[in-house]
């Protein structure tokens, strides 16, 4: 999304980013795929988003009121997919109902543990921030990563399960940030590369 929106020239638009039209690759490098709905960005507001139909849950909400197509746009559809990779909730599902979203229930992660928002399945037994998972990088870790903290933040955990959550509780952040209600506060796809980049990099620190 940052390669069409950043280094094609005019830049392109999905409008349609959802899970089921992203995919796999045997190395795991996700592609995106179904270009049915995608245009070049305008720099006039003739293409109105009236022609647009999009996924349910994952269209931008200035697009419900007719505003024109934008990389702001399909950064929102990105913050849901994002949010949707990490709580294993679609944006359609019967719980948000009654002013809950998937974005609101997010949000609860200012006042929640992350593992009361987040997938359960990543720290179970199995899971990948589970003790058993981590239990071998503790040692290496914790020498690595206290001169750091104490050099950076105290905020910042040594302990490989906690700092699991934090990475996590991170790339939550960068998804609601995505995913603003207004566009003006939303990340661009870069910034958003950017900050989960980092996060990618703490997380093979502990796996």
């Amino acid at each position: 999304m940052d390669y069409l929106h950043n280094d094609c020239e005019p830049p392109i638009l999905h409008c349609d980013l959802k899970p089921e039209n992203v995919l796999l690759d045997h190395d795991m490098v996700a592609h995106i795929a179904d270009f049915g709905l995608a245009r070049f960005a305008s720099q006039n507001s003739s293409s109105r988003t009236i022609e647009l139909r999009g996924s349910i849950g994952y269209i931008a909400p200035e697009y419900g009121l007719g505003g024109s197509a934008s990389t702001s746009g399909d950064v929102y559809s990105f913050g849901i997919l994002l949010l949707e990779l990490f709580i294993a909730k679609k944006p359609t599902n019967v719980m948000f109902q009654e002013g809950l979203s998937l974005n609101s229930f997010a949000m609860r992660i200012n006042e929640n543990h992350v593992t009361e928002i987040a997938d359960p399945r990543l720290f179970k037994n199995d899971g990948i921030f589970s003790p058993e998972s981590t239990s071998t990088t503790t040692n290496s870790y914790s020498s690595d990563h206290d001169i750091k903290r104490n050099s950076n933040s105290s905020s910042c955990s040594s302990n490989p399960v906690e700092k699991g959550e934090e990475v996590i509780a991170a790339a939550i952040r960068v998804g609601l940030s995505c995913a603003s209600h207004s566009a003006k506060d939303r990340l661009t796809m870069r910034a958003a590369l950017s900050k989960l980049q980092k996060i990618k990099k703490n997380i093979l620190e502990i796996v």
